[in-house]
């Protein structure tokens, strides 16, 4: 129970008198200006988030594509006609073309592949 002559009773009472009498309200321009700070804030923390997002997404699409775009093949191949075979008269009397075959050199023997360095036991 409260009693009549409570001394920290009253000072509060008092205190809060005083403080009744003070207040005053903000004005509106300071208001509008942290109004305004706020908003600028959160326009700058969105753009940082959209830009985080683009940089991330263009990272991440630029570590999924292959290394080198410009060797894939078209999508069709170009038919070049093909020249016709000389012939030329051989010691047998059967016709030959001088293009070489593939391991073979002009003179019709067998060539070693490169890099193997074999010697005869």
């Amino acid at each position: 129970m409260s009693e009549p002559n409570d001394p920290l009773r009253s000072l509060f009472k008092e205190a809060a008198a005083t403080g009744q009498s003070r207040a005053r309200s903000v004005p509106p321009s300071y208001i509008t200006e942290r109004g305004e700070r706020v908003r600028r804030r959160r326009v700058v923390a969105l753009a940082v988030g959209a830009c985080l997002i683009l940089s991330g997404t263009g990272a991440a699409v630029a570590t999924l594509l292959p290394d080198n775009p410009g060797t894939t093949v078209p999508a069709t191949t170009p038919t070049t006609p093909k020249p016709s075979p000389r012939l030329s008269p051989s010691r047998s009397g059967a016709p030959t073309t001088d293009a070489p075959t593939p391991g073979r050199s002009a003179s019709s023997t067998p060539t070693a592949p490169t890099g193997s360095t074999s010697t005869p036991p």
